[in-house]
């Protein structure tokens, strides 16, 4: 009988060849971009990538070994998709330090780990990255075995892919991966004409308190100015790096300051068109540089909503800058998704919808995977329970489907 990588050459097709490559200097941007540039989400670009490699924030020292899985046919990159060896969680915003007790508890390693994901990013988009040409289940079905043996080979105890893409899922559970739910807000744009027309769709209460917060960046002396790719001033990106820092560091211990600046100084220069800024001017102040920054990313039809910080508190500052100034933007724009970045309910009274996202997990060890398998279904109807009770509090006139 033939093998199939026989046939494959037969056709005039080379056979598919596996490369686990430990840094993103290490893969062709060209090549690499090829496959992501058609993807909506900014995140899995090789120059955001490489940039949280480069400027030493995602690196073993911070606990995060890159491990890129790639397949070739010769010299033509046809798949790819960011992974990282973790010996510990933080950073991944799935929280299942829960999972590690319960390993400790079965005497089952949890950790080292193999993750998939935009690291330190939560927002919905992982995907892997496949030529047009190809047939993609056929392709992630070959990734996912690559994984796995990967994981057997390394002594890895698990592959876990965060903030998947739906596209992804059934590819996922034919391979034997489960979901786990958790929750996220969303603003989608349904055709509104402006921000008017998005707020005629909210009960009156809804609109008074929007209106009022607005109201009030006029009367604290405050303008809002907005900054795309070339437009965006060089200082910025220092005042934006001090904020970021200062804003994580009112959480202490649960504060997520995973980025340095080189990192911005790094996107400043290789990310910029995918960069929008909102600025909060106070109009009285001799200093031209902003009183507060938010930063987000932005491709096709999508917004994501990364980080903000204020030099001194004016009150309603953080909902105008970090969401009613982007769903303006957006509006005018024509973006279809707006992920505001994780964060607390008091989205919900502000337009933004919870819904469900997906972590998938496969373990190497059977213990493990046992109990996992017996108590996911009830952790994710508690979830979707919490996202209903969630979204009964939207302050729409009808459901936003």
């Amino acid at each position: 009988m033939t093998s199939p990588a026989a046939q494959k050459r037969a056709h005039g097709q080379t056979a598919l060849r596996v490369r686990w490559i430990p840094a993103m200097a290490g893969i062709d941007k060209d090549q690499w971009d090829r496959l992501s540039n058609p993807v909506d989400s900014p995140l899995l670009e090789w120059d955001w990538l490489h940039q949280m490699e480069a400027s030493g924030s995602i690196a073993p020292a911070t606990g995060w070994t890159p491990a890129h899985l790639t397949l070739w046919r010769g010299t033509r990159l046809v798949a790819a998709a960011p992974h990282y060896i973790k010996t510990r969680s933080e950073g991944e915003f799935v929280f299942d330090h829960a999972w590690a007790q319960v390993a400790a508890r079965l005497g089952e390693p949890y950790f080292p780990k193999l993750v998939g994901m935009s690291p330190v990013t939560p927002a919905v988009g992982y995907r892997f990255l496949i030529d047009s040409a190809e047939a993609p289940r056929d392709v992630a079905a070959h990734m996912l075995h690559a994984s796995a043996a990967f994981c057997r080979e390394q002594g890895l105890a698990s592959t876990n892919l965060h903030f998947v893409d739906p596209v992804m899922a059934p590819a996922l559970e034919t391979a034997g991966y489960r979901p786990w739910r958790h929750h996220g807000y969303l603003w989608e744009n349904i055709g509104y004409r402006n921000f008017d027309d998005f707020l005629s769709r909210l009960r009156a209460n809804a609109r008074r308190n929007i209106r009022r917060e607005r109201r009030r960046m006029d009367a604290q002396g405050l303008r809002l100015i907005l900054y795309r790719g070339e437009e965006i001033p060089q200082d910025f990106i220092p005042l934006m790096y001090a904020l970021y820092s200062q804003t994580n560091a009112q959480f202490g211990p649960w504060g997520c300051h995973y980025l340095n600046r080189e990192f911005f100084e790094g996107i400043f220069h290789h990310c910029r068109e995918r960069l929008l800024f909102v600025a909060a001017q106070d109009l009285s102040a001799v200093d031209p540089l902003p009183i507060a920054l938010a930063l987000l990313i932005t491709k096709g039809t999508t917004l994501i909503g990364r980080y903000w910080g204020a030099r001194r508190f004016h009150r309603d500052l953080h909902f105008n800058v970090c969401y009613y100034a982007p769903i303006e933007w957006a509006i005018a724009a024509g973006i279809r998704r707006f992920d505001p970045g994780a964060g607390s309910p008091h989205k919900i009274r502000r337009g933004f919808r919870a819904v469900a996202h997906h972590s998938w997990h496969r373990f190497q060890h059977p213990k493990l995977t046992q109990v996992f398998d017996y108590h996911i279904d009830e952790v994710n109807q508690a979830e979707q329970a919490h996202i209903d009770d969630l979204n009964a509090k939207l302050p729409y006139h009808r459901p936003v489907n």
